[in-house]
């Protein structure tokens, strides 16, 4: 049995695999993962009911294993019909949870296209699709580098 938070076998397997710059998605469950998705990325449906599990859960058991450089959320057009002149209330969870793992890291919106741009990228090696319902709950962590 192993002493991780994290315990999905084909998640640490991405994970351990992963390089500096590979990117793991964890998308909420409106994200279209099997259209959105690099050439080389796996595809782990996590979704077990409605909410269950949230992109931030998912963030946490990540975030305890590998080192994360960059943290784009899906930004939002003006224009976009879901838009508010806010962040999404989401993002705040995230920021929580940033503080709390010890990153100091800033959440980096890329706008909608540009996102499904950067996931399509032969850098993506993971996608956790979750059952998130929150709205702009997707993000997409670069891999940092194991610093002594």
């Amino acid at each position: 049995m192993l002493k991780t938070t994290l315990l999905h076998p084909q998640i640490l397997k991405c994970c351990a695999q992963a390089g500096h710059h590979s990117k793991i998605l964890i998308a909420d469950g409106n994200y279209p993962a099997a259209s959105k998705i690099g050439p080389r990325a796996e595809l782990v449906s996590l979704q077990l009911m409605p909410g269950i599990p949230t992109v931030g859960q998912v963030l946490r058991a990540i975030l305890a294993q590998v080192p994360i450089d960059v943290i784009n959320t899906m930004g939002i057009e003006p224009t976009d019909e879901y838009a508010s002149a806010e962040d999404p209330p989401v993002w705040e969870e995230y920021r929580q949870i940033l503080r709390e793992s010890g990153s100091t890291r800033e959440l980096q919106p890329i706008v909608k296209w540009d996102f499904y741009a950067a996931v399509e990228s032969t850098d993506h090696v993971l996608t956790v699709q979750t059952a998130d319902q929150a709205l702009w709950a997707n993000l997409l962590l670069s891999v940092g580098v194991r610093t002594p």
